[in-house]
C-alpha cells in the first residue's frame, strides 16, 4: 500500500476474488492509516455497484434491511493480523486494557465493511506479541494449519 493503488484495478480484483486476506498489523487497536486511506478511496469507489448496490433498502420493498446491498456473496475474507499484545490479554475479563474483549472485538468496523459487500468471513488469524517475544516459524506453522483447516 505504500506504492499506492490504482482504484479501478483494485475494484476489479475485488470483484474476481473468491477469498480476500487482509493481512495488517493492528496499529493503536484499529487498521494502520495507510488501509484506512486504501478503505476510504477503493470501498467508496464502489458502491456504485462494484462492491454493493447502495446499502440494500429500496423504497419499493421497505422489508430489505440496511447493509444488505453487497454484490460479493459467495466470496469471503480473512483477516491475518499481528500484535504487539500478547494472546493472554484478549478475551479475559481480568485484563486491564481489553477487558474479556477479543481481537474480532476490535476489528467489527472492518468485519462490518466487508458483510456489507455480501462476504462471508473466515476465522480470524492472529500472531501475537511480534515486538517482545516473536515467534515467527512457529506462526507460520500456525498460518498454514489456519489456512488448511478453513480453506
Amino acid at each position: 500500500m505504500a506504492e499506492g493503488w490504482d482504484t479501478a484495478e483494485e475494484l476489479n480484483k475485488h470483484q474476481r476474488s473468491e477469498l480476500v486476506i487482509l493481512q495488517m498489523p493492528v496499529n493503536w487497536m484499529g487498521v494502520p492509516w495507510r488501509f484506512k486511506q486504501y478503505m476510504d478511496e477503493v470501498y467508496s469507489a464502489g458502491m456504485g455497484g462494484e462492491l454493493c448496490s447502495g446499502d440494500g433498502r429500496t423504497r419499493s420493498d421497505p422489508s430489505r434491511q440496511y447493509g444488505s446491498g453487497g454484490t460479493l456473496t459467495g466470496s469471503r475474507y480473512m483477516l491475518s493480523l499481528t500484535f504487539n499484545a500478547p494472546a493472554d490479554a484478549f478475551d479475559d475479563p481480568e485484563q486491564v486494557l481489553f477487558q474479556g474483549r477479543g481481537v474480532d472485538d476490535l476489528l467489527v468496523p472492518q468485519h462490518m465493511n466487508f458483510r456489507f459487500f455480501g462476504m462471508t468471513a473466515l476465522p480470524t488469524f492472529a500472531c501475537f506479541d511480534v515486538m517482545k517475544n516473536p515467534a515467527i516459524e512457529a506462526d507460520f506453522q500456525r498460518l498454514e494449519a489456519h489456512l488448511s483447516a478453513h480453506l
